[in-house]
């Protein structure tokens, strides 16, 4: 743009609230990201907009693609993961979405694990039945096994290590391996680790999901996801779909997840020491058939929870009550919890309960339990208390 040269003062007074010429002081510094709130983006003259590229992640040519808020966030997300990109999805889901409309078309297969996130089921199901995708469900526990589901046209394989709700620790590097072996890209949802305790690219896969409206919030408060990988290629497949969506986010949003990354680390390892000590307590309850904790020596995976996470488990695991208990009876203990509160997601300060009937979640592998399971979200309240609250909904409800 160029100046006129007419004296400011001289122009309307409409004209100068529209376009003050104060700018913030350059060389201002603080902890903080400034929140860049911007659908248009202006340019200093044609020859810089028409230098910029859409697959450019360091620059921004319009609001839906990024802010200097919403870049800064994106760069940190990659770095904690050990990605080389990151791009910003309005929730987990949107995530999970953005890997499939990147990578697969009507006639690919794609393999999804057993014990994925539901959303991730219903959205298979949803590309299966009206876009043509082929999926196929598969034993968590497969392994190298997992060979046996491969088809010529097997574009994609899903994995997620621990299950949400079941919580199985797959043989990730297994699996990656015969997919690399026959040129299939992975991609985990590897929420549950927030990329602290599990480090997917390490292991060989290709793309890591991530709800950010867990742990990266840590305050219950906002949704958004990201998807994050080191191959240039693939990340400008997942940023052609997500433009073409018209996907972004909100800087502010983006503003909070910045706010609360500096702090997740510490977050993330109090919800472990709080939820593996309630766990091993759980363990010896009569009521309780079954606790699905990763670091548990009886829980499916175990043995691969030792040899590729560390850091812990956060806050989340799943107990199964004995099979003499009704699904009436566990539902009564649930709404007998006063300091668990009856909600779904997890990864802020306080602590949830919600059951889930797991046989008509499966089609692929055999549930061994017979109770019923309640999935607990483990806060940031204090254990005795927890235990407590634990206790006396145990009391009540089965007494």
């Amino acid at each position: 743009m160029t100046d006129s040269g007419k004296n400011i003062n001289d122009r309307d007074l409409q004209t100068r609230i529209v376009q003050p010429k104060d700018r913030i002081t350059p060389g201002f510094e603080s902890f903080s990201v400034p929140v860049a709130r911007a659908s248009t983006v202006v340019f200093p003259d044609l020859a810089t907009m028409r230098a910029l590229t859409w697959s450019d992640d360091s620059k921004w040519r319009y609001g839906l693609h990024g802010t200097p808020t919403t870049i800064a966030l994106a760069q940190r997300l990659a770095a904690i993961e050990g990605g080389e990109h990151a791009l910003l999805q309005p929730s987990g889901l949107a995530a999970i979405s953005n890997v499939y409309f990147g990578l697969v078309k009507a006639g690919d297969h794609v393999l999804v694990p057993d014990n994925a996130y539901s959303p991730n089921r219903e959205h298979a199901d949803w590309l299966a039945a009206d876009f043509g995708l082929e999926v196929t469900y598969y034993d968590p526990m497969t392994g190298a096994g997992i060979a046996d589901s491969i088809r010529p046209n097997t574009k994609l394989i899903w994995l997620e290590a621990p299950g949400s709700v079941t919580m199985e620790v797959q043989d990730v590097p297994a699996i990656v391996a015969v997919a690399r072996a026959k040129g299939i890209v992975t991609a985990i949802d590897n929420t549950f680790s927030a990329g602290l305790a599990f480090k997917p690219f390490e292991h060989g896969v290709d793309i890591s999901v991530q709800a950010l409206t867990k742990y990266q919030s840590g305050g219950s408060d906002l949704l958004m996801g990201a998807v994050i990988t080191r191959d240039i290629e693939l990340h400008k497949k997942m940023k052609r779909a997500r433009m073409r969506m018209g996907i972004g986010v909100s800087a502010d949003d983006a503003s909070l997840v910045l706010r609360s990354l500096p702090s997740m680390k510490t977050r993330y390892e109090a919800h472990d020491r709080t939820a593996f000590a309630l766990a091993q307590w759980l363990k010896t309850r009569p009521e309780v058939a079954a606790v699905l904790h990763p670091a548990l020596e009886d829980c499916p995976g175990h043995a691969f929870y030792e040899r590729d996470f560390e850091g812990g488990a956060g806050g989340l695991f799943s107990i199964v009550f004995d099979g003499r208990y009704s699904a009436a009876q566990v539902d009564a203990f649930v709404e007998a919890l006063e300091l668990l509160s009856i909600g779904w997601s997890w990864g802020g300060s306080h602590s949830l309960a919600m059951p889930y009937n797991i046989r008509s979640m499966r089609t692929a592998s055999q549930w061994p339990h017979e109770g019923v399971l309640v999935r607990l979200y483990i806060g940031l309240e204090a254990q005795e208390d927890l235990r407590a609250d634990l206790e006396a909904a145990l009391t009540k409800a089965f007494a």
